[in-house]
């Protein structure tokens, strides 16, 4: 099951965004938190909200390979593959909607930022970049030999997802390390620079790793304070625009050679 949005008006071949719900969320929950319709509306592009299948509370669970659940629970026995759903959900979305292959990206809140992360490093050559909100890991071993553009945000006050980490099973290093093993992976060289990012005491930095061959960039967006939450949803912190931040890095970041 997933929820399609394409705005009335679009060039074809359209870019496509996957925008994944958390643990314990649904596709129209992410819908709405993330506001990404109307990012999509203004900039062109195709935003699928794709729904997990392991029932959690009030909503659903992401089958992480080799990760439990939110709840400490092993994924039940015979629960769908959801790297193989979504790399069959991208393939029937690319020829129903004209998507260009070429700039096809993945982002998602917490539970669905670690699948984000699973997905960029199990489905190699299909995303041209990554963007985990409240959630960023680097899953290894990484199957994806090739850099992969990572744009991640993270609020230091998340109590989830604790932003230096010493969480539960799944959430042991920092997020710091996780953007450090993206970085590393992607031969990115050199020290990061970290930028404030607007008013210094609205407290954004974003640390970016550059020098990355094949424009593999990993920039990590630290929100001082802030917890388990999408910024610039309903009701949520304004010091960052997750969804308009999200896509400008996706659009700067389409794959170079095609797959």
């Amino acid at each position: 099951m997933a929820l399609v949005h394409v705005p009335a008006s679009v060039a074809r071949p359209a870019p496509l965004v996957l925008d994944l719900h958390g643990s314990g969320g649904a596709a129209a929950i992410q819908e709405r938190d993330s506001v990404m319709d109307a990012v999509a509306d203004a900039h062109g592009f195709v935003v699928v909200y794709p729904q997990a299948a392991i029932a959690l509370g009030d909503g659903f669970a992401w089958n992480i390979p080799g990760e439990p659940l939110i709840d400490g629970r092993s994924p039940p026995a015979g629960a769908a593959d959801d790297v193989e759903y979504v790399r069959a959900l991208v393939e029937a979305v690319e020829h129903e909607q004209a998507i260009d292959p070429q700039r096809v990206f993945v982002t998602g809140m917490s539970g669905g930022a670690r699948m984000t992360s699973q997905l960029g490093c199990d489905l190699p050559g299909l995303f041209a970049a990554i963007a985990p909100v409240a959630g960023l890991r680097f899953p290894g071993p990484c199957k994806n030999g090739d850099a992969l553009p990572v744009v991640a945000i993270h609020g230091t006050g998340d109590p989830v997802n604790p932003y230096e980490g010493r969480g539960t099973g799944y959430w042991t290093y920092g997020v710091r390390e996780a953007a450090q093993r993206w970085a590393a992976h992607n031969a990115c060289g050199g020290a990061p620079e970290v930028t404030p990012i607007g008013e210094v005491a609205r407290g954004v930095t974003r640390t970016a790793y550059g020098h990355c061959p094949g424009g593999g960039d990993v920039w990590l967006y630290t929100l001082a304070g802030v917890g388990h939450e999408w910024p610039g949803g309903p009701n949520k912190t304004t010091v960052l625009d997750a969804s308009e931040t999200i896509w400008s890095f996706f659009a700067a970041h389409p794959r170079a050679a095609p797959r």
